[in-house]
């Protein structure tokens, strides 16, 4: 197995050379935010999507806009509002009256990587429209069915949920993201750069420097980095923990209305191989796991309004787990 490991590296390097040119033409926009770009590149290599969260003007949009660019993919944005409908994200059908025939409008839905900007500003209904495209990769218009390019990613952005003219996303859609992420402040000294390099008359071109094909082949390289047992029930311990913490000594049952869902099992494993890959490994540390645990659980560990009475947050009954369950 060690040898498989090893030649599995050698993939990984081979396949991740793209990853530093995409690194240094969103540095062309984004100063700092390492972690954000990190979490934007381990959900593109591990086919899933990302939920980024944060008060307005954090660069959410830039950041993905700026990636979205730097990828040679078709890409679409769409702006949340309250008065969005679903046709406007997935098509419809519209009626010719000189022929009797239904013709089908596509709508942005059907792209590469897609910016959805502000979701928590529309609906329901509209959010759950997402749903059968980023599950099945798919999209139902009237009686026929439409199969989405590879790559098909979904990047949304949002503002926290107390902010006025919001509306909190739904489970179900929310769990359908990999993983989500909160973004915070700049540094000082990043905040200083920032106001030398940004120039509002003219804006910085960004050049796609990465193809298609190259990412759907990286994607495969992804899914061929080893994990072995120890990390596998390191994985599933981390998960049983949200449901169970008790088995793990902790006495927060109270505190948690539900665990993480078997989805978050899936994604906490493919997630920590994206993380390998990136930093060049052929196999998943338990370090790799922990690193990217939170940003998978945060947002299928749901409180109780105990635990929001004592202000505790999935946050913190996260970390609590994570001390607690045993690193192999």
């Amino acid at each position: 197995m060690i040898a498989n490991v090893e030649v599995v590296r050698r993939h990984v390097e081979r396949q991740a050379q793209f990853v530093s040119r995409l690194r240094t033409e969103i540095a062309h926009v984004i100063v700092g935010q390492q972690y954000m770009v990190d979490r934007l590149l381990v959900g593109i290599l591990a086919n899933g999507h990302v939920l980024v969260e944060g008060v307005p003007g954090l660069a959410k949009t830039t950041a993905v806009n700026t990636l979205a660019r730097a990828m040679a993919c078709s890409f679409k944005r769409v702006q949340f509002t309250p008065d969005l409908l679903p046709a406007d994200l997935i098509g419809t059908q519209i009626y010719n009256p000189k022929t009797g025939d239904f013709t089908t409008k596509k709508g942005p839905i059907f792209g590469n990587i897609i910016l959805a900007d502000e979701i928590n500003r529309a609906p329901a209904k509209v959010q759950s429209a997402l749903l059968e495209a980023m599950q099945e990769r798919q999209v139902t218009i009237g009686d026929e069915t439409y199969l989405l390019d590879e790559p098909f990613m979904v990047l949304a952005t949002q503002n926290p949920i107390e902010q006025e003219g919001t509306y909190p996303l739904p489970e179900a859609q929310v769990d359908r993201f990999m993983l989500k992420l909160r973004i915070t402040y700049p540094s000082r000294a990043e905040e200083r750069e920032i106001m030398d390099r940004v120039d509002l008359l003219h804006r910085t071109v960004v050049s796609a420097v990465v193809t298609k094909q190259e990412i759907l082949e990286a994607r495969e390289v992804v899914n061929q980095i080893y994990v072995d047992d120890k990390a596998k029930n390191y994985i599933v311990d981390i998960v049983h923990a949200t449901r169970y913490p008790e088995t793990f000594g902790l006495k927060i049952s109270h505190l948690i209305e539900y665990g993480a869902s078997p989805r978050a099992t899936i994604y906490l494993q493919q997630a920590s191989r994206a993380l390998a890959f990136l930093q060049g490994e052929g196999n998943v540390f338990p370090n790799d796991v922990k690193q990217v645990a939170m940003d998978i659980l945060r947002h299928r560990v749901k409180v109780t309004y105990e635990a929001e009475a004592e202000n505790m947050t999935s946050e913190d009954i996260i970390r609590k787990i994570l001390d607690a369950v045993p690193v192999p």
